[in-house]
């Protein structure tokens, strides 16, 4: 969490918790970063390729967010839990749960959220179908949907 992060009421504002969980989405799913190589000392293929070059691009076609409790400022990261929730034809939807610090008693559910990202053709700008590679990548990391409080 950065000092940015917060706003005038002393929370985590709404417009930074989603470039927080965009950049845990890109972590997670896109690009693991240098101190994550493989036993060879390359990078991990990622689940879905849309880093620039690849051909493909990642687009959101719609976010949800339910706040469950203010997020002050805190010293030690968030424990941003993801998922995929599911996989469609040309999309998927990342589950999140942003839980208070690891090691933090009692843990707290901070915030949950779904991001809908379909896939799309770098050259055509026309969403694609997900590969069988790419559906084979993902089936380990998917769980039932984040479950909203509210419909």
């Amino acid at each position: 969490m950065r000092w940015s992060d917060i706003d005038a009421y002393g929370h985590v504002n709404n417009s930074a918790m989603l470039r927080l969980l965009e950049e845990a989405r890109i972590v997670g799913f896109w690009g693991p970063d240098a101190g994550e190589l493989t036993d060879d000392g390359s990078l991990p293929e990622p689940i879905i390729d849309g880093r620039p070059g690849s051909g493909t691009m990642t687009v959101i076609a719609g976010q949800r967010l339910e706040y469950l409790a203010s997020i002050p400022y805190l010293r030690q990261p968030l424990d941003i839990q993801m998922w995929i929730g599911r996989l469609g034809g040309a999309s998927i939807d990342v589950s999140y749960e942003v839980w208070s610090p690891v090691g933090q008693q009692p843990a707290e559910l901070y915030t949950r959220a779904t991001t809908a990202l379909v896939m799309v053709d770098a050259a055509t700008n026309r969403p694609r179908r997900l590969t069988e590679a790419e559906r084979t990548a993902c089936e380990p990391y998917l769980e039932a949907p984040v479950e909203f409080s509210r419909p």
